[in-house]
């Protein structure tokens, strides 16, 4: 597959989505891209501006297995994983799968299970495998977990761990439509979005759409641009812990799917410049507490600080 044909595939998918997400085509490509790279999305979001039915729709055009998890309390890391229980007819134990075993997972409200529940997808996120009972199970790929937290309500809720947040590569808001664009999704309502949403493409071209980033290139300059951005997360004054190594790679990961989705064979500083913002913004501890926001200014300000290079402009 060449980077053409991979732009108008995936521009495909983007609006098909957005036949039932209205208005919000950049967070469908920034999703979708995660998606493509491998990457996790964490939505920060009040409830009610359309979480879950953005991957309902998704997994649909995909047409990939999806499930969502409610995250409450009392919830516990068996029923993410799945569990062994005794079958008396087989006589033998035999092993139930959970919901991580799908493609697409809808954590919903993350941050209102335990850390103990929270930190069972750890293992899931970073190595794409579960281990129950000593034994290790490999999961569906693809695999992405969009996790959802309601930024405004914190009574019962626990913080996820800085550790957990830097597995999302990007966290973003979808935030209220337009007037306009409110009306449409009201008038869209009287009937079932999801009713008329169809598969647009097979697993095999998912595959394919999944081989090609790799191969994009990224000029020895522009790799150096981006570290200059990540490394001065680890000097600024405002900030008590920069970015790691692996928002450095999520970065690369990202852009390279975005070139691709521009139809581009190598990434531009201004890839790196659009994306900095969502895929860095959780990785900092600021010294002001910052909400999705006010980090992604803080990422902003600190990308404008970095000279660009012109040469490979």
């Amino acid at each position: 597959m060449k980077a053409t044909e991979f732009q108008e595939k995936t521009e495909q998918i983007v609006q098909a989505v957005s036949q039932v997400i209205i208005g919000k085509d950049r967070e469908i490509r920034l999703v979708l891209a995660a998606f493509l790279a491998g990457g996790h999305v964490l939505l920060e979001d009040v409830p009610g501006l359309g979480k879950t039915m953005l991957v309902k729709t998704i997994s649909r055009v995909l047409d990939l297995p999806f499930k969502r998890i409610q995250f409450t309390p009392d919830l516990l890391p068996s029923d993410l994983t799945g569990i062994h229980f005794y079958d008396q007819k087989q006589e033998e134990f035999v092993f139930r799968p959970g919901p991580l075993f799908a493609n697409l997972v809808l954590a919903d409200e993350i941050n209102r299970a335990t850390p103990r529940t929270q930190s069972a997808l750890l293992e899931a996120m970073e190595e794409k495998q579960i281990t129950v009972d000593g034994v290790t199970k490999t999961l569906s790929l693809p695999f992405m977990v969009l996790a959802t937290q309601n930024p405004i309500e914190t009574f019962g809720t626990f913080p996820l761990p800085e550790a957990q947040l830097d597995r999302f590569m990007i966290r973003l808001s979808l935030g209220y439509p337009q007037k306009e664009e409110e009306k449409r999704i009201v008038e869209a309502d009287r009937f079932d979005p999801l009713s008329q949403v169809r598969p647009i493409i097979t697993s095999d071209q998912i595959d394919q759409l999944i081989a090609l980033p790799p191969t994009v290139a990224i000029h020895e300059e522009v790799m150096d641009y981006l570290l200059d951005i990540t490394r001065m997360t680890r000097t600024e004054d405002n900030i008590q812990t920069g970015v790691s190594p692996r928002g450095s790679i999520a970065l690369a990961k990202l852009a390279r799917v975005m070139a691709a989705m521009e139809g581009r064979d190598y990434v531009l500083p201004e890839d790196i410049k659009y994306l900095a913002p969502y895929v860095l913004n959780h990785r900092v501890i600021s010294r002001n507490r910052h909400t999705v926001a006010s980090a992604q200014n803080l990422i902003d300000q600190i990308v404008s600080q970095v000279r660009v290079p012109l040469e490979a402009v």
